[in-house]
């Protein structure tokens, strides 16, 4: 271990100081500089714009191509926690930070089952700062012997924030507010239910968890969300963090929640307004994406419906699951 930390650190100075010398052969010509010798070849000569000093860049960034399979294909599973003790009574979760259900944790320990099954294994895992995704993650690894490796808990995978319907149960909010406005909260983009307000139960300026919230880096602390404000917070922790990991060579687990990981293959597959809407992402089921150098989506075989990626579980699991989250505001499916 320590040699190989030497060795690590040896080869990232090595590259520091040849990008340091291609810098500066770049600034001042190669008359300067007689004793950098490079072959007389135009292409090679060229350190500006994908030669020298971009390759070097790759070397100590880890922004090389590492993470690629025998396809050209990096990996990426997603997979929703597994069902909550609300998500069993029926109400409204968002924010408030509530377990798993026994029966939750039976999902997770068969997503595990399905991911060693076909041979997956993970070097990062990245989860909200709810219980429910954590403990999914930390189920799967650890019945996959995998609890050694790094997590990274951050709240931009937190599930969307429901406002002032956290806490009540769905059939009798439609009940009270009629299906069609309540499918409105739940399913449209960009309406987001009735805010709570600071005073309310379940307002998460309460809890410790975001004790050290900086609302100039963060804004405010949310009172409620639709689904366009998740993927204005989700993309930029994907793009500046989960993005330079999987290019770094690190096989990547996110455990997350319906809404925030619906904002994230809207992202990828580029879905309309109208077809996320539509789209259900079922508890405690791999979703395994395959991206291009570009992490652009590559349509797998098995792919789920408009998806390009597959669920790693037996399909009539899979369709069980999605009608029972579809159907979750009363017997009518949306």
């Amino acid at each position: 271990g320590l040699l190989r930390t030497t060795e690590a650190i040896m080869m990232r100075v090595c590259a520091v100081s040849l990008l340091a010398i291609a810098s500066a052969h770049a600034a001042v010509g190669p008359a300067a500089m007689p004793s950098l010798r490079l072959a007389s070849t135009p292409s090679n000569l060229a350190l500006r714009g994908g030669g020298i000093i971009d390759s070097v860049k790759e070397m100590v960034t880890g922004n090389g191509d590492a993470g690629l399979d025998e396809n050209g294909h990096y990996t990426l599973v997603l997979v929703r926690h597994g069902e909550s003790q609300w998500n069993k009574e029926n109400k409204f979760t968002g924010w408030v930070d509530v377990p798993l259900a026994e029966s939750g944790m039976a999902e997770a320990h068969r997503a595990a089952k399905n991911l060693k099954e076909e041979g997956f294994t993970f070097d990062i895992l990245y989860t909200s700062m709810l219980q429910r995704a954590i403990k999914t993650g930390l189920t799967i690894l650890e019945d996959m012997g995998l609890l050694w490796i790094p997590i990274e808990k951050n709240w931009r995978l937190n599930e969307r924030h429901y406002g002032a319907l956290q806490g009540l149960n769905k059939v009798e909010t439609v009940d009270k507010h009629g299906a069609d406005q309540v499918n409105i909260w739940r399913r449209s983009y960009d309406v987001p239910p009735p805010a709570m307000d600071e005073t309310h139960e379940f307002y998460a300026g309460k809890e410790a968890k975001y004790a050290s919230w900086d609302t100039g880096k963060d804004g405010e602390l949310p009172k409620t969300e639709c689904l366009k404000d998740c993927v204005a917070r989700f993309l930029p922790w994907f793009n500046s963090v989960c993005i330079p990991s999987i290019k770094a060579g690190k096989k990547v687990l996110i455990a997350a929640h319906g809404n925030s990981l619906r904002a994230l293959v809207k992202h990828l597959d580029s879905l309309s307004d109208e077809e996320i809407c539509g789209l259900n992402i079922p508890t405690a089921i791999p979703l395994v994406y395959k991206l291009d150098k570009n992490f652009k989506p590559v349509k797998v075989e098995g792919a789920y419906g408009i998806l390009s990626g597959r669920y790693a579980c037996d399909p009539e699991v899979v369709k069980a699951a999605i009608e029972g989250v579809a159907a979750q505001t009363g017997p009518k499916k949306e």
